[in-house]
């Protein structure tokens, strides 16, 4: 994997709405998926999702040496297209901070659309929660083994490579101070009753 240092330009929400009101000649991209797009974006966004983003065809309308704004819902998958661009060799990306929701809090103009989608974030929340509740009702009334679907739901899931997510896979019963060990102790306490 070609490994390159990003560095990153970034504005804030309210310098950039400066900008766009007095410049000409600016790009905007908004990473985000459809439906976030649709129900809100910054006016003048041009949705270019990040999991269809052609840098390529990007850059063979832009004018070198102008700036490309790039922003998503808070600032990850933005970051990544600009990756992206780096990699191809250009250099003027700059990162929105806060992406559309920090645009939001700043009390800048969106255009609404009649789609009212949750959040990635939300999704995954309710997701999480739901298993976890599940997970814990079915504990206590099923099988106490169950209870490893809370464990797995509360594990850092922010990156499948960190150490707290290695640490919590980790479920055979004789895992020191894992999972696994928790599962073990369950399994003695009914093994007593």
């Amino acid at each position: 994997m070609n490994m390159i240092e990003v560095k990153l330009t970034t504005v804030s929400p309210a310098a950039l709405a400066a900008i766009l009101s007095t410049a000409d000649l600016h790009e905007l991209l908004d990473v985000r998926t459809p439906p976030e797009y649709a129900s809100a974006h910054v006016p003048g966004a041009r949705l270019m999702p990040l999991n269809e983003l052609n840098v390529e065809a990007v850059l063979a309308r832009h004018e070198s040496g102008s700036p490309i704004y790039v922003l998503c819902q808070a600032g990850e998958r933005a970051r990544t297209a600009i990756e992206r661009f780096q990699r191809a060799g250009c250099d003027d990306c700059v990162l929105v901070e806060g992406g559309t929701q920090g645009w939001i809090d700043a009390g800048l103009p969106v255009h609404r659309g009649s789609s009212r989608v949750l959040p990635i974030m939300r999704q995954v929340q309710i997701v999480v929660g739901s298993l976890s509740a599940i997970g814990a009702a079915l504990a206590l009334t099923v099988n106490p083994w169950f209870a490893i679907l809370p464990l797995f739901s509360a594990a850092d899931s922010s990156s499948p490579a960190s150490p707290a997510h290695a640490e919590w896979l980790c479920c055979s019963p004789g895992c020191p101070g894992t999972a696994g060990e928790k599962i073990a102790s369950m399994a003695a306490l009914r093994s007593k009753t």
